[in-house]
């Protein structure tokens, strides 16, 4: 089944958009996380009390190295929620992500920029993949050519990952990679926004209420 994820740690953000849609949970980083001020227990907590028993967060590694980084891992998974452990696809990112695997820890392969990392990742058994599509954008390459890449080589080598796209600019990159079928994805607070903000939407609800208004005064439907 598709997963819906807010990239953020703010918890009135995430209340509005729980309220109308299927948020599967959050994604974070030691950026985001930096930026709240708050400790990554606080924002659990006030996030937990948002989402409810069945939010899924997905949280970074801060280590640098294949032990310590198995380590934090092993505590971030000890936390009283549904964790998925971030970890950079780096060659020492790999390393770890294989050892935590075998500790049946789940785990999301960040900052992915090409489809042949992500697909190592894939191989080391990452339950998640990110591609920074914005980024990649950014950088002159193609951010959707290495999502439709690496499904492709996904879906040929029968590999159960689940691309996670990230890093977002604007609705046509989101609209661009909800195509190609991927698993899951995770969006910005603004660019959520933007998802509803098509402006035909407003004057065809006034247009409505004024019609119905001028028929039946504050008659309800079923009143009238």
């Amino acid at each position: 089944m598709f997963e819906l994820y807010l990239d953020t740690a703010d918890a009135k953000q995430v209340a509005r958009f729980n309220a109308c849609l299927p948020i599967k949970g959050i994604t974070t980083n030691p950026s985001i996380l930096a930026k709240s001020g708050k400790g990554l227990k606080q924002v659990l907590s006030e996030l937990d009390s948002v989402i409810g028993s069945g939010g899924r967060y997905h949280v970074q590694v801060v280590s640098q190295t294949v032990d310590n980084i198995v380590e934090e891992a092993k505590n971030i998974h000890k936390l009283p929620y549904d964790m998925v452990v971030k970890i950079p696809a780096t060659e020492v990112g790999l390393a770890a992500i294989k050892k935590i695997k075998a500790e049946k820890i789940t785990v999301l392969a960040t900052a992915i920029y090409s489809a042949q990392q992500g697909f190592l990742a894939a191989l080391c058994g990452a339950d998640y993949l990110a591609p920074y599509v914005n980024r990649i954008d950014a950088m002159g390459a193609n951010g959707n050519g290495v999502v439709a890449d690496l499904q492709l080589l996904l879906n040929q080598h029968h590999l159960e990952s689940k691309i996670l796209p990230a890093s977002f600019k604007n609705v046509q990159q989101v609209m661009d990679v909800l195509k190609l079928g991927v698993g899951a994805i995770t969006l910005p607070y603004d660019i959520a926004v933007q998802l509803f903000a098509h402006p035909s939407v407003q004057p065809a609800v006034d247009q409505f209420s004024h019609d119905w208004q001028e028929a039946f005064g504050s008659k309800l439907s079923f009143e009238s």
